[in-house]
């Protein structure tokens, strides 16, 4: 069992699960990834973590990426804030049969964060079971952690993200009815929302490639995340990817974005023809974005 919060599923992240699916193959056993429901110092310190992911997001990820099926989410609320460090290990092991635990250098738990990677140790043996400390995974001699990622992106740097990441940055919803204003203007687009919690980039447009539910191959696309300022504006920030050489109905279907680069900041145009005009260059943008990246 990987233990961590796991937000974003970052390079250092993929140490632990990594570990964890050599141990569990050593032993016969079934690699797992235990998280949380909500972020621990969002309810410890009563101020909202913004996170990288969704939680559907983030069990996808495991999953896809790192081919780790087991991916446990346990609630986090005031009776596991206080639970007691030693308490917390005997409860994973008896209620998923654990026989191993891997874990990042940095990690702690229980009641004020009094377990620590010693302790954890120390109980593991105790009970017999493996245990194994990752040490911190630097790049470009900063130690790669969710906390610097969110920055990233909440900068727009999706790119340096991407980098720490390991991965593109994803947002996985199901297309919901817009508008149709792009449809109107000849860039038909889909209609996607944030999970609330997550991290929205700046509002701007952005070079992504979509996968739609039940297809292999990955759409380039042109991402709009914002309110539509041009077209009257909207009170809820969207993402609206216009698919390249695509044509079809999604609406109802999961649709997977990833974020590669921010082409511009969102702007309000004079006309719905010079916005026109900009998408138009968007796309040009996008491809040639794509094409220096082969």
């Amino acid at each position: 069992m990987a233990l961590g919060f796991f937000d974003g599923i970052h390079i250092g992240h993929a140490a632990l699960i990594k570990k964890a699916r050599e141990m569990a193959a050593a032993q016969g056993a079934t690699p797992s990834v235990l998280t949380f429901d909500q972020h621990p110092d969002t309810f410890i310190k009563g101020a909202q973590v913004p996170l990288i992911n969704s939680p559907f997001d983030r069990k996808d990820i495991v999953r896809r990426l790192y081919g780790v099926q087991e991916v446990i989410f346990i609630h986090f609320d005031e009776r596991m804030m206080r639970m007691h460090w030693e308490d917390f290990i005997d409860r994973l092991v008896t209620d998923f049969n654990v026989s191993g635990f891997v874990a990042g250098h940095d990690f702690t738990f229980g009641y004020k964060g009094e377990g620590d990677t010693e302790r954890l140790k120390d109980k593991s043996r105790e009970l017999g079971i493996e245990c194994e400390i990752i040490p911190k995974v630097d790049l470009d001699g900063i130690t790669i952690s969710s906390t610097y990622i969110r920055e990233l992106i909440s900068s727009g740097d999706i790119e340096r993200a991407n980098l720490f990441l390991g991965h593109p940055h994803v947002l996985t919803d199901t297309v919901c009815h817009g508008h149709k204003l792009g449809t109107s203007m000849g860039f038909p687009t889909i209609n996607m929302r944030f999970t609330e919690g997550v991290i929205v980039p700046p509002h701007g447009v952005y070079a992504t490639k979509v996968q739609l539910q039940g297809e292999k191959r990955m759409h380039l696309a042109v991402t709009n995340i914002g309110v539509r300022p041009t077209l009257g504006g909207a009170t809820k920030v969207s993402a609206e990817s216009y698919i390249l050489d695509y044509s079809g109905n999604l609406y109802g279907r999961q649709v997977r974005v990833e974020f590669y680069k921010m082409l511009r900041a969102e702007q309000k145009f004079e006309d719905v023809g010079s916005l026109k005009a900009q998408i138009e260059k968007d796309v040009v943008a996008a491809r040639a974005y794509f094409k220096s990246q082969a």
